[in-house]
């Protein structure tokens, strides 16, 4: 069946029998409008069905990142029956009521700081899913008027950092710090702590008794906030990862110090889950996504995939997926250990807002993408106004998901649909496990372990070795005891075949007052002379 030849009436009737719909959470998911024939139907069935086994495979307790000999176990996190072991189910369950209580507590004034009556505003330090989760279920699910304000340290950006300290000023004295890092060593979430801990003794404040960690069981970063006093620490399990955390403490915690209904964000994502067992392409909603995502990309991401959230509280879903799909994905080699450099890129923003920006390029330039829309149905709180004579607002907003996804349709381009109801905790939580899951099947799908990140690591060792070179470039500046030429530096510390990351090192340090002098043209960085105030 070639969809693009059908009539209005054949669409209609494609989109009928492709519409899935989960009654339980009023939630839609719509490929109609993706082109596929039932003979790439009939082709998949084998993978679906393999995909389906390995899911069920990981959920019982498999390794199934082999690199760490790690089990993935984040589905577990809302429904703590069907962790492997008793302990770990305890351990599930012990750490959701140890948050609900220290929340509680906080919000009580019972754990409180020493030179204030209550704490005001939370402040949480993490990079990647450590962060990408909290700040997408924050933007998502903030009140007006929490009971704390968040606020968050994503990057060892010190500009960045310093601007988050300005904007908190004298509420630094009943702000508590979340600092989360599996084991602390983490550089960007390691620098942010420090940063902010400088701050805190700059006012004359003791950092311990305004900080909390999240952290893996017995990790350096668990002894050190032990020994220092802080205020409590919560695990970070290793069967978790960072992508795949919101529904641990990760996540769980600034979420339930906000206000958010963290029960009601798991309840979402343990009904969500139990729809996307089902074994059944046509029942099962992440087995469409992830379909789709094949049906699009040949099976190698040929298309990027672009998210559409038609709603403000939804404008992070794409970062949030970002990391969620392009870390999970995107490898250059397969399980059989073959070259394959899989993955799908995915960016957005939300709509009506790209009808203004990108959308002239995806309705007419190249077709190299498919849109994702989400649609939420109920506009807001309340009655709205008429803008124009039996049109509101949320109307419009309506018909301009509606007709930006026919006009692109009409021109070959392609896409999905998922509505929901509303944005609540619940149907966030729903949400997150809808797209987790598809990421684990179409892992196996395209034969790719999602739950390892060698390219991440490799970019750490690679920022390690930069550091190194620093110090030695300033052990040989000291040991010099006067000028010397760039070039004759990067032959010193046996770097000639890096002096352009010899440059980059000396050029910074002397931009940011580290007492290296630069001396010479700046146009011919082969000519420099390099020495110390």
């Amino acid at each position: 069946m070639d969809a693009a030849k059908l009539d209005a009436a054949e669409l209609w009737q494609r989109y009928q029998d492709w519409l899935y719909f989960h009654e339980g959470l009023g939630l839609y998911v719509d490929i109609s409008r993706i082109r596929f024939d039932d003979r790439f139907l009939s082709m998949m069935q084998p993978k679906l069905e393999k995909a389906f086994r390995d899911v069920a495979a990981l959920e019982g307790g498999a390794i199934a990142n082999p690199d760490e000999n790690r089990m993935v176990g984040h589905y577990w996190l809302r429904d703590p029956d069907l962790a492997p072991t008793p302990e770990l189910k305890q351990d599930i369950t012990g750490t959701l009521q140890q948050i609900h209580t220290f929340a509680k507590r906080v919000h009580a004034g019972e754990i409180r700081p020493t030179d204030a009556a209550k704490f005001t505003d939370v402040l949480s330090i993490g990079i990647g899913g450590s962060a990408l989760g909290p700040q997408f279920v924050a933007e998502a699910l903030g009140s007006v008027n929490p009971p704390m304000q968040v606020h968050f340290i994503d990057n060892t950006d010190p500009a960045g950092i310093d601007r988050v300290m300005a904007m908190l000023k004298d509420r630094l004295v009943s702000t508590l710090v979340i600092a989360t890092s599996k084991s602390g060593g983490t550089p960007e979430t390691r620098n942010g702590m420090l940063e902010v801990k400088h701050f805190y003794e700059q006012q004359g404040l003791n950092f311990a008794q305004h900080a909390v960690a999240v952290t893996g069981i017995g990790s350096n970063f668990e002894k050190l906030a032990k020994s220092e006093g802080w205020l409590d620490i919560f695990p970070m399990h290793d069967w978790v990862g960072g992508r795949t955390s919101e529904m641990s403490a990760v996540g769980l915690l600034p979420a339930a110090l906000q206000g958010i209904d963290i029960d009601a964000m798991l309840a979402g994502a343990k009904e969500m889950d139990a729809a996307t067992r089902v074994p059944d392409l046509r029942k099962n909603p992440s087995a469409l996504l992830a379909f789709a995502w094949y049906a699009e990309g040949n099976g190698k991401g040929e298309k990027d995939m672009v998210i559409l959230p038609y709603k403000d509280s939804l404008l992070l879903f794409s970062r949030y997926l970002q990391q969620l799909v392009m870390e999970s994905l995107g490898k250059e080699k397969d399980l059989d250990g073959n070259t394959v450099y899989q993955g799908i890129a995915v960016y957005g923003n939300k709509g009506s807002t790209d009808q203004h920006a990108y959308v002239q390029q995806l309705r007419e330039g190249v077709n190299n993408f498919f849109v994702t829309f989400i649609e939420v149905l109920h506009d807001r709180s309340g009655a709205s106004i008429e803008v124009e004579p039996g049109v509101t607002s949320g109307d419009f907003l309506s018909g301009l998901l509606q007709g930006t996804r026919q006009a692109l349709y009409e021109n070959n381009r392609d896409s999905i649909t998922i509505t929901v109801p509303e944005v609540t905790p619940r149907m966030v939580g729903a949400l997150i496990a809808l797209y987790e899951r598809a990421v684990s099947l179409y892992g196996s799908m395209v034969n790719v372990n999602a739950y390892h990140q060698p390219g991440v690591e490799a970019g750490k060792k690679a920022a390690a070795a930069i550091l190194d070179l620093q110090r030695q470039i300033m052990q040989t500046l000291h040991e010099a005891g006067q000028p010397i030429a760039l070039t004759t530096l990067a032959d010193k510390i046996g770097a000639a075949d890096r002096i352009e990351s010899v440059y980059k090192i000396v050029r910074h340090l002397s931009m940011n007052g580290r007492g290296v002098i630069l001396s010479g043209n700046l146009a011919q960085p082969e000519r420099l002379t390099i020495g110390l105030k």
